[in-house]
């Protein structure tokens, strides 16, 4: 294929499609209009020769071929995307550019509040994009720039992937204020003898918590297990479940009816960390934006 026959912008129409799987959501991602959107779909299955995207009783659907192009899609606009940024300058007050940042719900809570304000009054155009994603998927998205930073914490990544402490940690034992346990000192055996909530796709439950008392030869009644912590406090609220956070998390809960409580038994205290690859050290963008969440992790409740 000539390439000096091809409008390289729909390289970013197929991202944004590729990345909301419907037509009005990516023109809005781009600033399209949505026949504009359309109208870039239909050249895009006219020059790869497939759907890329079909209808379904559940949506939009990339079809094989799409999900083939995805990341080397995603790829080739980074490289665009570095080779136009000047280091020099990089303004915050006028750049538009789009930010990827890897941060659970739980880091959201803590960091979001602050970083959003900060952005919107020194750099009003920055867009950020947050994104969960898995210990393990987080340091291969920074290896293939999927991802600009992320934040989380005992990530294992080889020398090419750099990172600093934002804050230190360490879990509580969370329950309603009525709660028979509420006022006394929490012993190891009421603890395990309570049933509790656990969010499953923490690690700092199964570090911090579990495998601490594995070794001791205990184990949680656990009765309900979630994938996130929205719904915690709201459940914690109505039952007799307690459930075991970091300690940052339940001051930022800051529900009056909910009470934390020194866990019972020894739980090192951990680290949230910031990590990015090597490849933007230089990067004065990168550097600024690390610069606000550094800043964010100092409003961080229970600094």
């Amino acid at each position: 294929m000539n390439l000096r026959t091809v409008d390289l912008n729909l390289l970013v129409a197929l991202n944004a499609l590729l990345t909301e799987l419907h037509v009005t959501r990516a023109a809005d991602r781009i600033g399209l209009s949505q026949p504009a959107m359309s109208n870039a779909l239909s050249r895009l299955r006219h020059i790869f020769k497939d759907e890329l995207l079909v209808r379904t009783p559940s949506g939009m659907q990339a079809t094989p071929r799409a999900l083939e192009l995805t990341e080397p899609t995603r790829q080739i606009l980074k490289q665009i995307e570095r080779v136009f940024d000047s280091d020099s300058g990089f303004d915050p007050a006028a750049t538009d550019r789009r930010f990827t940042l890897r941060l659970s719900d739980l880091l959201s809570v803590l960091l979001l509040p602050s970083l959003t304000a900060d952005l919107l009054e020194e750099a009003p155009k920055v867009s950020l994009d947050v994104i969960h994603i898995s210990p393990v998927r987080t340091v291969e998205a920074l290896e293939k720039d999927e991802i600009d930073l992320a934040v989380s914490m005992g990530l294992v990544h080889s020398n090419a992937i750099r990172s600093e402490v934002l804050m230190t940690d360490r879990m509580v034992c969370v329950m309603r204020r009525s709660h028979p346990l509420a006022e006394a000192d929490l012993t190891l055996e009421a603890f395990l003898t309570s049933r509790q909530l656990r969010v499953a796709m923490s690690p700092t439950d199964l570090r911090f918590v579990d495998d601490v008392l594995a070794r001791e030869g205990h184990g949680r009644d656990v009765a309900l297990n979630l994938p996130h912590w929205l719904t915690v406090p709201h459940i914690l609220r109505q039952s007799d479940l307690v459930s075991v956070m970091p300690e940052r998390l339940a001051v930022a809960l800051a529900c009056p009816d909910l009470v934390a409580r020194v866990l019972p038994f020894a739980s090192a205290p951990f680290e949230w960390s910031l990590y990015w690859h090597r490849r933007h050290d230089g990067n004065p963008a990168i550097q600024w934006l690390r610069h606000r969440i550094t800043q964010a992790a100092t409003h961080s409740p229970g600094k």
